[in-house]
């Protein structure tokens, strides 16, 4: 047992010193925002619900969306959503930079428009350990972190993570030849945290030791709540939003974007599309919930819901949905925004646009979006 303990603290520490540079330097800091007066959001999780995901499907299906029709009753829902079908990419793109231009379906290149994430840190001095977007994986979706723009770039983009987290197959092949750890007790943290603070170097060795205890927690948590193992309907929408939950657990960002994009199996089954949309609620539901228990979280986490596009009105020949009859079901969303200063339980039927949601996020921080073409989300604030 005590060789399995030293074991499993060498392979976890040896993981956090290699994830460590992955996961960016510093996490977990202290920058503190420039918020509006008055208010408490210090933290946004923005989901973007693209694959083409149609109101029907959800608000207009209660039942299959509990999670989501709870946090409606408890926040603001915009039921009159204006997107364009911009192409999956393209409409993606357009909810982070606040621009709408279509781009090709096979399409992989950065854009000349800034994202809400280069807004944020050029704007407030923002470090990038601040900053996150978990995807679904993909090479197109790597582009949502920053843009080509010479004022912004990559030097103010975000993190990165897709479905897998940070492991790669040599970190899964020591895990097959040492087995999956097991989390440890309060007791053993309570005593490894004492060892720490116990170490030499001074302020700036504590300092670096509790980083990565964060990330060995990570890691940990990673393996011992099933990230990486996953699998079935909407397995690489629900890693996403598993990883965000763990990112903002742990690490407290003060953005994390979410990209799911599971939803476009309706292309070739309607009941398979369904399931994907009760899977995600379900995992938002699991993200959420882990902010509620938080009481840090919970006092200052906003989360915002918005879907790329819908899908068509009627069923294509496969008894699946397509994209492309320009019809409301695929011209018009349902965006859900819950948060500490936002109105609870508010419909509002006036017309909002997705590219909306760049201006508001950077307003709520108290910054702007100078290149974006959107405005704001109206009637947000209680």
């Amino acid at each position: 047992m005590e060789q399995f303990n030293f074991d499993r603290r060498s392979l976890i520490r040896g993981a956090a010193l290699g994830a460590a540079g992955a996961l960016s330097p510093g996490l977990a800091s202290s920058f503190s925002l420039p918020l509006q007066k008055g208010r408490k959001t210090k933290r946004v999780v923005l989901v973007a619900f693209a694959g083409g995901v149609r109101t029907r499907e959800t608000f207009g299906t209660p039942d299959n969306i509990p999670n989501m029709r709870q946090l409606a009753d408890e926040g603001v829902l915009y039921t009159n959503v204006a997107t364009a079908n911009l192409g999956h990419f393209g409409a993606t793109m357009s909810i982070f930079t606040g621009v709408s231009e279509p781009r090709g379906i096979r399409e992989n290149a950065r854009g000349q428009e800034p994202t809400l994430f280069e807004y944020l840190r050029k704007g407030l001095a923002m470090p990038k350990e601040d900053i996150w977007v978990t995807t679904t994986g993909g090479a197109q979706q790597v582009n949502y972190s920053y843009s080509l723009h010479p004022e912004y770039g990559p030097k103010y983009g975000a993190n990165i993570l897709d479905g897998e987290g940070i492991f790669n197959t040599e970190f899964k092949q020591l895990l097959d030849t040492w087995g999956m750890p097991e989390s440890m007790g309060e007791g053993e943290k309570a005593l490894l945290d004492q060892l720490r603070k116990g170490v030499g170097g001074g302020p700036d060795a504590v300092r670096e030791a509790e980083r990565l205890a964060r990330v060995e927690e990570y890691i940990l948590k990673e393996l011992t709540q099933g990230t990486s193992d996953i699998t079935g309907t909407a397995a690489g929408d629900r890693k996403a939003l598993r990883l965000a939950r763990n990112l903002l657990s742990l690490f407290r960002p003060k953005v994390v974007g979410v990209v799911l994009q599971n939803a476009d199996v309706a292309h070739g089954s309607y009941n398979a599309y369904s399931e994907v949309v009760r899977q995600n609620d379900a995992a938002i539901g699991e993200l959420v919930t882990a902010i509620r228990e938080d009481e840090e979280l919970a006092e200052s986490t906003a989360v915002i819901v918005m879907p790329e596009f819908g899908r068509d009105r009627d069923l294509n020949s496969r008894r699946g949905l397509d994209h492309g009859d320009g019809s409301p079901d695929l011209r018009r969303v349902t965006c859900l925004a819950w948060g500490p200063d936002f109105k609870r339980g508010v419909e509002i039927d006036s017309e909002q646009r997705t590219t909306d949601v760049v201006g508001t996020v950077c307003e709520l921080f108290g910054t702007t979006a100078p290149l974006a073409r959107g405005g704001r989300l109206t009637g947000l604030y209680s």
